[in-house]
């Protein structure tokens, strides 16, 4: 499994509805709302044949209310 976090921007007032978005479709582990620059912090596990960049265009980019997006990828945890 591969494991990355997307720092989500929302358009004013959106990131609840955001986020409801993303756990309803069931694609993240966890989902934080955040202060700072970025509004939510997700963390996703995806399968190791799965490309990070189609997922994060196909799935995330897509929800209505978000207006950028920062991918991290991980290389080990701790």
């Amino acid at each position: 499994m591969q494991c990355f976090f997307v720092n989500v921007k929302c358009e004013l007032g959106r990131a609840y509805e955001v986020a409801a978005a993303i756990a309803d479709a069931q694609l993240a582990s966890e989902i934080h709302s955040t202060s700072g620059d970025w509004d939510l912090l997700a963390k996703f596990y995806v399968d190791d044949d799965v490309d990070i960049g189609h997922f994060v265009n196909q799935k995330i980019h897509g929800i209505p209310g978000i207006r950028d997006t920062y991918t991290v990828l991980t290389f080990r945890a701790f």
